[in-house]
């Protein structure tokens, strides 16, 4: 087989792949630091805690945090007939990651574009995701080649969800990450709001650490939805360092916060 009829599989077989999977969401942020991958996790945990069959794939390269996060870090998948068997977390939910892939955590990938592209297709084409209700793609912050290549690859895709803090820097960054979605006419699903407010665990009272408000001021400026908005907590970086995603392990108001969001996600996604 030539490297034409080589590439021309590997797009049927990416086709086919997401095909069977109903809904396609990118998470994006404009900037670093913003908890978009604790945000990833959670909401996937939190759909599949509903019933829904949940993929996630980790398309931040460089930064490969997934695993870390559900304490998956020493997995690594299978091979089968089938294709690449993502390691599956309990009670619904398959992970691909390029962290599982690496010799050793500290391993860097010191890529270029083409490369990282490639990695995207091959996570999307020749991972067997089987059937699943929703597959949700970890980006890396900016608009650079990883959110085009997913994109680009999955032009039926859903939409893209975008996390900022409230602070002026972030969501400068953010409004970026929204018009790169509309210039590729991709649907926003819509901004979440995260590091919003902090309660102090001894007073109550809440201290807008990083302001508040900002993330929904910008959704509407720019025409899109807001999600909602996320507390900082200090079980948020407990969990997440701990590999057990917190809406898990529990009860407070960002779980319930997570709850309100993937209600509005999937109205939002079902077009109701």
């Amino acid at each position: 087989m030539n490297k034409d009829e080589e590439s021309m599989a590997q797009e049927k077989r990416l086709k086919e792949r997401m095909g069977r999977v109903k809904h396609k969401i990118m998470v994006m942020s404009g900037k670093g630091g913003v908890g978009k991958t604790t945000v990833t996790v959670n909401l996937a945990l939190t759909l599949a805690a509903k019933g829904y069959e949940v993929g996630i794939m980790d398309a931040d390269i460089h930064g490969p945090n997934i695993p870390k996060m559900l304490g998956i870090e020493d997995e690594r998948p299978e091979m089968s007939e089938e294709g690449i068997s993502p390691v599956f977390v309990p009670p619904r939910v398959k992970v691909m990651s390029l962290a599982f892939l690496l010799a050793s955590k500290d391993t860097p990938v010191v890529w270029r574009g083409p490369l990282k592209m490639g990695a995207i297709k091959q996570f999307l084409s020749d991972v067997f995701w089987g059937d699943l209700d929703c597959l949700i793609i970890d980006l890396p912050p900016g608009t650079g080649d990883e959110p085009l290549s997913v994109a680009q690859l999955i032009p039926e895709i859903d939409g893209a969800i975008v996390v900022t803090t409230p602070q002026d820097v972030a969501l400068l960054d953010s409004r970026k990450s929204v018009t790169f979605a509309k210039e590729l006419s991709m649907p926003v699903i819509g901004i979440i709001e995260n590091m919003s407010g902090f309660k102090c665990p001894k007073c109550g009272e809440v201290i807008d650490l990083f302001k508040i408000g900002g993330g929904e001021r910008a959704a509407a400026d720019m025409g899109v939805p807001f999600l909602g908005r996320i507390p900082i907590e200090v079980n948020i970086v407990e969990s997440g360092d701990s590999g057990i995603p917190f809406v898990l392990a529990h009860e407070s108001e960002a779980a319930s916060a997570f709850e309100t969001i993937v209600d509005s996600i999937e109205h939002i996604v079902k077009g109701e």
